[in-house]
C-alpha cells in the first residue's frame, strides 16, 4: 500500500458520497480511479479492509443513520436519498448494520445517550466470574492523556465494526485494560473506538471523528486460548469505513445482560 493507492481511494470515497442516491458498480468506479477493475477492487480492499460494495453499502447506512436523526422523515425518502429505494431492502440492510430497525434506532437515540452518559463520572461495573476462564484476551488500550470518554473493544469476524461483534466489553474513566471472554473458536480482528463525552446525541451515532484501533494481525482463538494485545487508539483516516454498528446498543446489552446474572 502506498501513498498514490491511498489517495485513490481516498478521492474514489468522496466520490462516493456524493453520488450515494445513484447506482455505482465496481468497473464505473474503476474506471474513475483509472485502474482495471480487478486490480482497483484489489487496491481498494487493501487500504480499506473491505470489499467496494461493503463499503458503499456502508456509507449508505451511515448516511441513513444520519438522516434518521436529523429530522423525522419517511423512511421511504431516506431510502431514496441514500439509493436504497426499497423499503424492505433499506431495512434489512440498516438492521444488518446497525443492529436496529430505522424506526427503533430513531426511537431510542435519546434514551440511549443518556444511559451512556451515566458512566461519564461512575465506573462500569462487569461480572469478574469469568475473567479466569478460557479462552480470553486481555486488552490494554493506548489512548492520549487528554482523552475523556467511552473506549469500546470489541472482536469482529472482518477487520471492520459493521456488524455486531462476537464479543466485547467497554471502559470509562482511567481505566484502559479489559478483559474479553465468551469467545467461540475461530479467527477475529481486535477493534477498539474511543468516542468522548457529549451532551449531543448524534456524537455516540456517527462516529467518523471518535478515535479508532485495531490490533494489526487476526487473533485465532482455540478452547485454550490466552492472548494479551495492545491497542493504541487513534485519530481517524479519510479511507476509515464508517463504524456504523450501534456501539451505545452494545454496551446496554451487556450491562442488562451482566445484571441477569
Amino acid at each position: 500500500m502506498n501513498d498514490e493507492h491511498r489517495g485513490t481511494v481516498q478521492q474514489t470515497i468522496e466520490y462516493m458520497k456524493g453520488h450515494l442516491d445513484e447506482p455505482m458498480t465496481t468497473q464505473q468506479l474503476a474506471d474513475l480511479a483509472g485502474y482495471s477493475p480487478f486490480h482497483f477492487s484489489r487496491v481498494f480492499k487493501r487500504v480499506t479492509g473491505i470489499s467496494v460494495r461493503q463499503y458503499l453499502s456502508a456509507l449508505r447506512v451511515e448516511s441513513g443513520k444520519s438522516e434518521l436523526l436529523k429530522r423525522p422523515s419517511l423512511l421511504v425518502k431516506i431510502g431514496m436519498n441514500i439509493g436504497l429505494s426499497s423499503p424492505g431492502t433499506f431495512n434489512t440492510r440498516f438492521k444488518q448494520f446497525v443492529g436496529l430497525s430505522p424506526k427503533r434506532f430513531r426511537s431510542t437515540s435519546e434514551s440511549l445517550h443518556q444511559y451512556v452518559n451515566q458512566y461519564e463520572n461512575k465506573p462500569l461495573h462487569w461480572t469478574e466470574e469469568e475473567q479466569n476462564v478460557l479462552p480470553r484476551i486481555h486488552c490494554q488500550i493506548e489512548a492520549p492523556e487528554t482523552f475523556r470518554g467511552m473506549i469500546y473493544v470489541g472482536l469482529f469476524p472482518r477487520p471492520v465494526p459493521d456488524q455486531k461483534p462476537i464479543t466485547g466489553t467497554a471502559v470509562n474513566l482511567r481505566n484502559r485494560s479489559c478483559i474479553l471472554t465468551r469467545i467461540p473458536a475461530g479467527t477475529y480482528y481486535v477493534l477498539a473506538a474511543g468516542i468522548p463525552w457529549s451532551l449531543n446525541p448524534r456524537d455516540y451515532f456517527l462516529l467518523n471523528k471518535s478515535l479508532r484501533g485495531k490490533l494489526d494481525t487476526p487473533v485465532h482463538i482455540e478452547e485454550t486460548t490466552e492472548l494479551s494485545v495492545k491497542i493504541t487508539l487513534r485519530e481517524p483516516l479519510p479511507f476509515d469505513p464508517p463504524i456504523v454498528v450501534n456501539l451505545p446498543l452494545l454496551l446496554f446489552e451487556k450491562d442488562r445482560n451482566d445484571s441477569a446474572k
